[in-house]
């Protein structure tokens, strides 16, 4: 595979999220640079965050390790215990089943990536630490439920 062109690589922008949270990520997007290289095994994504803007809502893997570096500017990690700082070439690693939940926030004025890369399970339930949901991925498909499994019908 020749060297990724990331000017052809596409730009994923919104959310899989239900409302009111798919709002909540707006001046987030992502290259999906193993996608691009035709990767399967793991993923690899270039995440983009616009000033204010947050990667994701606080969650953790039960099945996916995830592992993140940031390449521009300031990210803030926010845990369970408390907010990091982290700048070009920090890093953080998140084993599957590890219930501290994370997420990114660009709490500056200038854009802020991050690279993220992660395992590809075939079976993936991702639990949101702040809200009361979770999400099952299975063949090709995402499922939002309540923590107690049943089916999400909004914010409770």
């Amino acid at each position: 595979m020749p060297k990724l062109d990331l000017t052809k690589v596409p730009v994923k922008t919104g959310s899989i999220y239900p409302e009111p949270y798919a709002s909540m990520v707006a001046g987030r997007t992502s290259l999906r640079l193993g996608e691009a290289g035709g990767l399967t095994q793991f993923g690899a994504n270039l995440v983009i965050l616009q000033p204010g803007a947050m990667s994701s809502l606080r969650h953790w893997h039960m099945a996916e390790d995830e592992f993140v570096m940031v390449t521009e500017g300031t990210c803030t990690l926010v845990q369970d215990g408390g907010a990091t700082e982290m700048n070009p070439g920090d890093c953080a690693a998140f084993p599957a089943g590890s219930t501290d939940g994370h997420h990114f926030l660009n709490r500056t004025d200038k854009v802020a990536k991050f690279l993220v890369v992660g395992t590809k399970a075939k079976a993936e339930v991702a639990t949101y630490s702040d809200v009361d949901m979770q999400i099952h991925m299975g063949g090709g498909k995402a499922r939002f439920t309540y923590k107690d499994g049943s089916d999400w019908e909004g914010p409770r």
